[in-house]
């Protein structure tokens, strides 16, 4: 169940073009994701691509991001999705949250202001520190690499 004070605050600011719309929300009290809606209408062709503007701008908390990820139900009825999945929002950016979308249907797709076009999860952010070594220890997959673990009939494993 979902307990407020775990929640981490995140600052937001509509813009001018954002004002009226719902803020980011989650659906369900399970949901790992919040739907944030478009702040403009626009149509999208098949294999085009836009940045759909949310209408807000954030602040991040330090050792945070946000991730833009598809909506699973636009995905599978309209091939449209987040063609960069997940998106990251660093905590130092403030401009616009926009939302790039891609359409993989085979008609055009059209979006309304106000509509729920993707999802935002705010995660914690480690940060890596790398060491430069001569060897790496062995492995039982050792440099398999695409493909080398099966489970896919087609790859023939």
């Amino acid at each position: 169940m979902h307990s407020p004070q775990n929640d981490v605050p995140v600052l937001v600011k509509r813009l001018p073009h954002g004002e009226g719309l719902d803020l980011p929300a989650y659906a369900t009290d399970g949901a790992a994701g919040m739907d944030v809606v478009s702040a403009e209408d626009v149509t999208i062709a098949p294999g085009a691509r836009h940045a759909v503007a949310t209408g807000l701008a954030l602040a991040i908390p330090h050792g945070y991001e946000i991730q833009v990820r598809p909506r699973s139900g636009l995905a599978l009825k309209h091939g449209i999705t987040v063609p960069n999945t997940p998106g990251t929002i660093d905590s130092d950016y403030r401009g616009e949250l926009k939302v790039i979308l891609i359409n993989h249907g085979v008609q055009a797709f059209e979006i309304l202001r106000g509509d729920r076009v993707a999802q935002l999860v705010l995660a914690p952010v480690t940060r890596a520190a790398w060491v430069s070594v001569e060897h790496l220890d062995e492995t039982a997959r050792g440099e398999g690499g695409f493909g080398s673990t099966g489970g896919v009939a087609a790859l023939g494993n």
